[in-house]
């Protein structure tokens, strides 16, 4: 009979070439996890306990997926973000760190506004509005994609999680939906594409090969392109000292800033996430 340290074993053996030690042990605990309900603690407690003949098949399949560079999410189908559950597919971006980095700072700016009205542009699995809403259940979310298949996984991940959000299809880059357009907004936030031609050169596999190229490329020549037009659409649909929160790459803040100032945003402010990355901006829109 396998055994829970025979399964770790084989998740360092046939990861080697594409994960470090660490990164295929805690690969390994996360879908041990996922399939025998242990907690880490207990997988690592218990490395004799066995492994039924059935989670063995799993295991196999899902090693098999795993070595080819697939993202961990996408093979198990889901990825956890802010303590919630969310269903994740190649229609979506993989949730991550950053983002509730800067889910947190849009809470905090919430914090003392009673029914807030919020815009998320280019949603993916829905994980920002799905959560803002989840958190402040006497807000109204509204969300945007440009990819019907994405609404229909984050309208899967709002069902799930006991939320009413509004989704839309629309362009990030010419949002004229009747009722996204009518709004007038607390907060816009996005997280939109903004990985160079250039940047995709030095990404990993797992993720240039399977997560969705329109959600994360912008050409070299325009690498501010989606936030420009958020930045028009934000000057005119947040109410006087609304917000506009941005993710960014790292290598455009002050550019990015400047987008936002030469708009007419005030008080902006550049914030580092946990790795000390420039990775986020607020700023604030002081009315007309």
């Amino acid at each position: 009979m396998e055994t829970v340290k025979d399964a770790y074993d084989q998740f360092k053996a046939q990861l080697a070439l594409l994960y470090h030690s660490q990164e295929a042990d805690a690969m390994a605990s996360v879908v041990l996890s996922d399939l025998t309900g242990y907690s880490k603690a207990k997988l690592k407690a218990f490395t004799d306990d066995t492994i039924s003949p059935e989670h063995q098949l799993q295991l196999h399949k899902i090693l098999e997926e795993l070595v080819t560079g697939k993202p961990i999410q996408y093979v198990l189908g889901h990825a956890h973000f802010y303590g919630l559950n969310f269903k994740v597919t190649p229609a979506t971006l993989i949730p991550r760190p950053e983002t509730e980095e800067l889910v947190q700072w849009v809470l905090d700016t919430l914090s003392d506004v009673g029914q807030p009205t919020v815009l998320d542009v280019g949603t993916g699995s829905g994980c920002i509005p799905i959560t803002v809403k989840y958190q402040l259940p006497n807000s109204k979310v509204f969300a945007i994609d440009i990819s019907s298949d994405a609404l229909t996984v984050a309208q899967d991940n709002a069902q799930t999680n006991g939320v009413d959000v509004t989704f839309v299809e629309a362009d990030v880059l010419n949002m004229q939906a009747e009722e996204i357009a009518k709004q007038c907004y607390q907060v816009v936030i996005s997280n939109p594409p903004y990985i160079t031609e250039t940047d995709k050169l030095q990404m990993h596999k797992n993720v240039t090969d399977f997560e969705p190229h329109t959600a994360l490329f912008v050409p070299d020549t325009n690498p501010l392109l989606f936030y420009t037009a958020i930045t028009d659409f934000a000057a005119t649909h947040l109410v006087k000292g609304g917000f506009l929160f941005f993710e960014i790459n790292e290598s455009y803040g002050s550019a990015t800033m400047d987008v936002m100032k030469q708009k007419g945003f005030i008080n902006a402010e550049l914030r580092q996430d946990l790795m000390g990355k420039d990775r986020m901006i607020r700023a604030e829109w002081p009315g007309a």
